[in-house]
């Protein structure tokens, strides 16, 4: 499938779903990774991963543009398009159109390994156990005023 009958499907999709006119463009983007599309609201445009199609078919690809089309016309509309919205998630019932779409298989979580910085204060001895970096130079123990120094830097997976 190529952007072209993409796009004729998205048409023909809004169309028989919506009763409305999808008057922008629907096409496939390479750089999409996670989702299986995106309505942008700056131009209107929807952009389609090509991968849903090539792995789940059809079936899946009519669903994400159902989706997307959820997001324009609400938009368009002047109603409530985010996904925590309700008059959306009245339109995803109505349209039967997927909340979310399947996981693409191989997709895990980027960080398996877990980082824990730990910084004692020079004065005090209090430990602090953290995720991210503490910027010394601007921060200071909470309990003493003193300065925090790193002691170590563990790596758990």
């Amino acid at each position: 499938m190529d952007n072209n009958k993409l796009q004729e499907m998205v048409e023909e999709i809004s169309i028989r779903f919506f009763q409305k006119s999808f008057l922008h463009q629907a096409f496939f983007n390479p750089r999409l990774r996670s989702t299986g599309g995106r309505y942008l609201l700056a131009n209107h445009n929807i952009d389609i991963n090509k991968k849903y199609f090539e792995l789940f078919g059809e079936k899946e690809l009519i669903g994400i543009i159902k989706h997307e089309l959820c997001h324009y016309h609400l938009h368009l509309e002047g109603r409530g398009y985010r996904h925590r919205d309700h008059d959306f998630k009245q339109l995803l019932k109505k349209v039967e159109a997927p909340r979310f779409c399947t996981p693409l298989p191989g997709r895990t979580k980027r960080r398996t390994v877990k980082k824990v910085l730990i910084y004692n204060c020079q004065e005090c001895s209090q430990l602090y156990k953290r995720k991210r970096a503490v910027n010394t130079s601007k921060y200071v123990c909470g309990k003493c005023k003193g300065k925090l120094v790193l002691v170590k830097e563990l790596t758990e997976k």
